[in-house]
């Protein structure tokens, strides 16, 4: 096992205490730091305290040590052999009345293999997150920020492919639309992806970013879309759900004869990818688009500057 530790500061222009209160809601549904959209929020089982579980995405940790508006440190699940993978620690420390530093540090015992791909992958996204983190709270804390963090080539290409897939589910009841398109249908199925904080929850948005689809708009309700067409040999639906933090795209076919559903047993073995790639796009541009959490911060509490 070695041990990896990678650092990074930021001297913010604004009273430590303000910038700790930004600090005790980091895992919160108003968490004005971690950057997400763009990244898998940070997500706790409990409020912030010692022993509160959770992590982002497929990286685990718990709650280790916390100081409100001083010091929070994440000790990562542990290892095979039982024992502490590492940690890694936010500290914020005055430097003055109205300057302070925020430190984040973090400490990882990994075996060859993960080393070798902390070295090739994860510690360029890592310090990209940190230091996208760390933009936030400076524009929370301040109202404005100096120089924004520049993502390189080589993490947006793992951005993309570290993004979330969508998983098959059973059409929803609340797609309507597509439940009453046809009295039967021959063919249905649905793919589903969780909304991250930050970004658009309007069916108008997500219609936008599908905009390519070749399919005409034919009704809306409440949060449904449904697009399709009628041809010779099938009739053809897609629903676009957006409903709670969840979006969903559906599909329900009605064949016509025999070439018609030779055609569906033919492109339903396709269909799939198709699907869960034009909907991953989707969410990936929306996400990317989305205001950062400093910026939905500040937007909501503009007298806290």
């Amino acid at each position: 096992m070695h041990t990896v530790r990678d650092t990074h500061a930021r001297t913010v222009q604004a009273r430590a205490d303000a910038v700790g209160a930004l600090l005790d809601q980091v895992g919160g549904e108003s968490d004005p730091l971690f950057p997400a959209p763009a990244w898998p929020p940070l997500r706790l089982d409990r409020p912030l305290g010692v022993g509160a579980d959770g992590g982002h995405g497929r990286i685990r940790y718990h709650v280790a040590a916390y100081e409100p508006g001083r010091r929070i440190r994440f000790a990562f699940a542990p290892g095979p052999s039982g024992r502490s993978a590492g940690y890694h620690e936010l500290t914020v420390r005055p430097l003055g009345p109205d300057r302070c530093r925020v430190d984040h540090v973090l400490e990882s015992r990994l075996p060859f293999a993960r080393r070798l791909a902390w070295h090739l992958a994860i510690r360029a996204a890592h310090a990209t997150v940190t230091e996208e983190l760390l933009d936030n709270l400076e524009r929370a804390a301040t109202g404005h920020l100096r120089a924004p963090t520049r993502r390189s080539p080589r993490v947006r290409l793992l951005n993309r492919l570290q993004w979330d897939r969508p998983i098959a589910v059973a059409l929803p009841e609340e797609a309507h639309l597509a439940r009453s398109a046809f009295p039967r249908a021959d063919f249905e199925d649905a793919w589903r992806m969780p909304l991250r904080p930050g970004m658009p929850r309007e069916p108008e948005a997500w219609e936008r970013a599908l905009r390519k689809a070749p399919f005409p708009v034919l009704a809306r309700q409440g949060g449904e879309t449904l697009l399709g067409k009628n041809a010779g040999h099938l009739d053809f639906r897609a629903s676009l759900l957006v409903a709670g933090d969840q979006v969903t795209l559906g599909t329900v076919v009605r064949t016509h004869h025999r070439g018609g559903r030779l055609y569906l047993a033919a492109i339903r073995r396709i269909h799939p990818f198709v699907v869960r790639g034009v909907l991953r796009r989707a969410h990936r541009k929306l996400a990317l688009a989305a205001p950062g959490a400093g910026e939905r911060w500040s937007a909501r509490h503009p007298e806290e500057r």
